[in-house]
């Protein structure tokens, strides 16, 4: 058997050497402050490295302060500046804040809702379902929300987060107590938000976009540790909903807001970094506490922006189905984001003054406060961390992985490695591998959507045939894959598996 020290792989002058199964590392060379790691099976890294990913993970690791390693995740591919699937943490009190390396879709992200429904008792009803999810749940580019919403309600929106859901009706107090950090961040201001980006989030509140954005109904295929998915809530062939989407225009406009000032104000720093999509604000300074203040923010509105697409659902299910939603016990399963910044505490690589470093440089190891800049990947806590809920607080955080409109979805719960190898994180979904312009090149919206529907049972409505053109199943890695490697990892374990039924997009 091969050592696996002596397995290397070389894409485009970088190179890649083997740690473990599935544990790839880029060794700090030039002016990589860290090292950076690749988690992926050989088949992940041969897609991994077909676009500019490992390019943009090396660059990752020239941000000031950044500790241990850059992570690529198994469904990793090229973004802007920072790879999707990239985690990068850097010191709070002697890094910098990456806007980029968090994404312009600020808290981007998934929850899943359970019903007592089984998919005998939706079979029968997918066409009358879909129709109703697609007429009354707000999609595709431009206005149109859940609520009519005016600067005031923005605002408050903007501090409080599902809190301001609930006074208003549209949420349950368990709503907030199964929803990453009780859906709300304390750290947010309003007043760093400009007011052009709350323009144009005042009519988007309870909207999914466009793009890889949907609502899914889906049924549970297989439970793999049936102890944790009774902790959640899931059994075989039951009805789940899935839903997928950000913080809007809003969210947009505030990360190319920051850009911009960043670009203006540090073009010291800009210059130093091999990339302008990486620009970052030094920590400690005035555009760093605000890029911080409104980014928290937008996640607020993010969560609310799911929040109402999931109440205006549950009203939905009810006129379908005849039934009240709590008849039903459509509760939320969990809310997790996967485009998201936050300062955690990690126990990292330090060198004779306490800063994190290299591994190859540390005289110790400490806890340290850190921006972990999750693009594209998921918060993926193992049992016992005190952020996770109370009611998962003994299994593990919940983690929801999507797949494509012909593939399963995956329910994970944080894995006990997942600290040490990925700063509590793992993959996000299935991960692109070809363009919106060539999928639309190679698929027709239409015939996709017959497959679907007369092949699979799937029933899929979109705003354009275009739309589902780019979200073809065939554009997307395998996700059985990204998830198995989670999984024998330990970052994320696999509890239960999904199927689609109905699937509405932008």
């Amino acid at each position: 058997m091969t050592d696996d020290s002596d397995v290397v792989r070389e894409f485009d002058g970088i190179r890649l050497e083997r740690v473990r199964e599935h544990v790839w590392e880029m060794p700090r060379e030039g002016d990589m402050r860290v090292p950076a790691r690749v988690l992926a099976s050989e088949a992940l890294l041969e897609q991994i490295s077909g676009d500019k990913t490992l390019q943009q993970l090396r660059n990752a690791t020239q941000l000031p302060g950044i500790a241990e390693h850059a992570v690529c995740m198994p469904d990793g591919h090229q973004g802007y500046g920072f790879p999707v699937g990239g985690v990068g943490a850097t010191d709070v009190e002697t890094g910098c804040i990456s806007p980029g390396s968090i994404g312009y879709d600020i808290n981007c992200g998934v929850r899943m809702m359970r019903t007592n429904l089984t998919y005998d008792e939706l079979r029968g009803h997918e066409a009358e379902l879909v129709d109703a999810l697609f007429a009354n749940i707000p999609s595709g580019l431009g206005g149109g929300g859940v609520v009519e919403s005016d600067r005031e309600t923005v605002e408050a929106i903007l501090d409080r987060g599902v809190d301001w859901a609930l006074e208003h009706d549209y949420a349950v107090e368990a709503d907030l107590t199964h929803c990453e950090d009780g859906g709300m961040r304390h750290d947010a201001d309003p007043s760093a938000v400009s007011q052009k980006a709350k323009d144009r989030g005042k009519n988007q509140i309870g909207s999914l976009g466009s793009g890889n954005h949907f609502l899914e109904v889906q049924r549970v295929t297989d439970i793999y540790r049936p102890d944790v998915a009774a902790e959640f809530g899931l059994e075989a062939d039951q009805v789940v909903v899935l839903i997928h989407c950000g913080s809007r225009g809003l969210g947009h406009q505030i990360c190319s807001d920051y850009l911009r000032e960043i670009e203006q104000e540090h073009g010291d720093l800009l210059a130093e970094l091999p990339d302008k999509e990486l620009a970052a604000a030094p920590s400690g300074s005035e555009l760093a506490e605000e890029y911080y203040g409104a980014m928290c923010a937008a996640i607020n509105f993010a969560w609310v922006n799911r929040q109402l697409i999931m109440h205006r659902t549950r009203r939905v299910f009810e006129r379908v189905f005849g039934r009240d939603w709590e008849a039903m016990e459509m509760e939320l399963l969990y809310d997790v984001a996967h485009n998201i910044g936050k300062k955690e505490v990690h126990e990292v690589a330090v060198d004779a003054d306490g800063r994190p470093t290299s591994p190859d440089d540390a005289v110790d190891r400490q806890e340290r406060e850190l921006y972990v800049h999750r693009k594209g990947a998921t918060r993926a806590f193992p049992a016992g961390r005190p952020e996770i809920p109370a009611a998962y607080r003994d299994v593990g955080q919940p983690i929801i992985i999507p797949g494509s409109m012909g593939a399963g979805s995956y329910v994970l719960r944080g894995g006990e490695h997942s600290m040490e190898l990925s700063f509590g994180s793992t993959a996000h979904g299935a991960g692109r591998t070809m363009s919106r312009t060539q999928a639309k090149s190679e698929f027709w919206g239409e015939t996709v959507q017959e497959e679907l529907r007369d092949q699979q049972k799937i029933y899929v409505k979109a705003q354009s045939g275009a739309t589902v053109a780019e979200e073809a199943p065939g554009v997307y890695k395998d996700v059985d894959e990204v998830v198995r490697v989670s999984d024998e990892l330990g970052i994320g374990d696999k509890v239960a598996r999904t199927f689609p039924v109905c699937n509405i997009k932008g």
